[in-house]
């Protein structure tokens, strides 16, 4: 008879979802990842996990933030201790494109994943993603848990409903649910859309002669970057926790898309400004100008400090790239 603790995680293929399994897995938990069926399926994230763990620790199931009925028939047969939701269309610029797909699975998908909770009776500890991008139009620096939100983007909008609803379930219902208010953390795992990813394969493609430039938003823009399996590492703990809480996740440190660009092609000895080109076609029709986080909070409840900061965070992305395009830095 198995004993271990069993988890759920949505959003299971991204970034997050992969390092977060990795981690659960290490930890000798049943992981149950919720995927959906496309056309294509985009699973190498975790392809590396398969042969030790699945079918075994590993388990994959399809489902779809928008299907409420699939959402309580998972819970309901997989009963898990502990459930992480990750799911989202979290492309910030794209949300403004696709604003209604990006509020059915972002906000109402949550009030489908908690009513499910609720219907089948379950108990369960829940994880929200919640992100810095409900801070939007900054009102406070560094941004807190009580800072006030005021969300410039759909996706931010979403982001911020879903967390309101977890934290009205926990109030009303007394569901145990926790809000993760994680600033940027980005990875070689990191989606090739998303403005660090776009700067280290240009990187890399630059050097492989595959690119001569590359094209970017607001240079100007200042985030908190973290590395993300230091920060999932902070959702677990917030479920650990004896009493459910909100929490700012961050490295406390801000560095602009121009230092990242600087830093990244200084790694390969190269002028950045020679390849980056600003092109006003990435900007995004609110922009959000600065972001850094105070993470007091997560670490004197949690124990939780970042292991990576931003230097180091660049060159794990750059080295990474440049190996994948078979050079060596």
């Amino acid at each position: 008879m198995n004993n271990s603790k069993k988890a759920l995680i949505t959003g299971i293929s991204g970034q997050d979802g992969s390092y977060l399994a990795e981690l659960l897995l290490s930890k000798g938990y049943e992981v149950h990842g919720i995927v959906r069926r496309s056309s294509s399926v985009v699973r190498e994230r975790l392809e590396h996990l398969y042969p030790q763990y699945q079918n075994k620790l590993l388990f994959l199931h399809y489902g779809d933030m928008m299907d409420g009925s699939s959402l309580a028939r998972l819970l309901y047969t997989i009963q898990p201790d502990e459930i992480y939701n990750l799911a989202a269309q979290s492309h910030v610029k794209i949300s403004f494109d696709i604003p209604e797909y990006t509020a059915d699975v972002g906000a109402i998908g949550v009030v489908r994943l908690l009513e499910s909770i609720r219907d089948t009776g379950i108990k369960t500890k829940f994880y929200q993603a919640s992100s810095s991008e409900m801070f939007g139009k900054i009102l406070e620096t560094p941004q807190k848990e009580t800072t006030p939100f005021y969300p410039r983007s759909p996706y931010a909008c979403a982001k911020a409903f879903a967390h309101y609803i977890a934290v009205n379930y926990r109030e009303s219902y007394g569901l145990f649910t926790c809000g993760g208010i994680l600033f940027n953390h980005e990875s070689p795992r990191r989606g090739e859309n998303f403005v660090t990813r776009k700067i280290t394969l240009g990187v890399a493609s630059i050097l492989a002669g595959k690119e001569k430039n590359i094209h970017l938003g607001n240079l100007d823009a200042k985030r908190d970057w973290g590395y993300a399996p230091d920060y999932v590492e902070a959702m677990w703990r917030m479920l650990q926790y004896p009493e459910p809480d909100d929490y700012v996740i961050a490295t406390e440190e801000t560095h602009s898309v121009r230092e990242f660009a600087e830093e990244a092609f200084k790694l390969v000895n190269l002028d950045w400004e020679k390849y980056v080109i600003a092109d006003e076609k990435y900007f995004r029709p609110a922009e959000v100008d600065l972001l850094v986080g105070d993470a007091t909070k997560a670490r004197e409840k949690l124990g939780w400090r970042p292991t990576i900061k931003f230097k180091q965070l660049v060159k794990i992305m750059v080295e990474a790239d440049c190996e994948t395009l078979g050079i060596s830095i």
